[in-house]
């Protein structure tokens, strides 16, 4: 274990908080609000019931950048190869995940709406979609090529997001917003 990760787990058990190394710098976060845990737990089930056999989605699992073990982040959610579940490590292979989901906190926006956009195109993952209950919007990048995703589809609640590579789609109709 690398001293950067010593840190980052030291530092958890120390406050509580959510800590992620993110291109070499440690992250931490509180953990979620009642809305958007709850947001969490409804795109989770819709996920669960209408992914292929071969996928789950998993909640609280974390993905690292190819090649470095030490550069990870914690999605709210992540639907990748179903042997995952049955696995005794906690960083996923990169290569088997297709779709990050990151709900946007109340106090740490900036971190899922600029860094992590990058990060995951850097990471070739394929979809990163992006709940934002602060306007009660939706945001689907896809196509990573160059550290830099290629197509962004926008949509506010009550537009479905259609999740076509993976044969499945999110009903955004009903989800909560952050009061102001």
């Amino acid at each position: 274990m690398t001293p950067l990760r010593r840190a980052a787990d030291a530092a958890e058990a120390a406050t509580g908080l959510r800590a992620e190394i993110i291109r070499g710098v440690v992250m931490m976060s509180r953990t979620r609000t009642g809305k958007q845990a709850g947001i969490v737990n409804n795109l989770y089930d819709q996920l669960r019931l209408t992914l292929p056999g071969r996928l789950s989605a998993f909640q609280v699992a974390s993905v690292p950048m190819p090649g470095d073990p030490d550069d990870y982040t914690t999605p709210d959610l992540l639907v990748c190869d179903a042997g995952f579940g049955d696995s005794d490590d906690w960083l996923t292979d990169p290569g088997d995940v297709e779709l990050v989901v990151e709900v946007v906190s109340k106090g740490n926006s900036t971190k899922d709406t600029r860094d992590l956009v990058g990060w995951y195109a850097d990471a070739g993952i394929p979809a990163y979609l992006l709940i934002d209950p602060r306007d009660g919007s939706w945001t689907l990048y896809t196509l990573p090529r160059d550290g830099e995703f290629q197509a962004r589809r926008h949509g506010l609640y009550g537009e479905d997001v259609e999740l076509s590579a993976l044969g499945a789609k999110i009903v955004t109709e009903g989800l909560p917003r952050y009061d102001k």
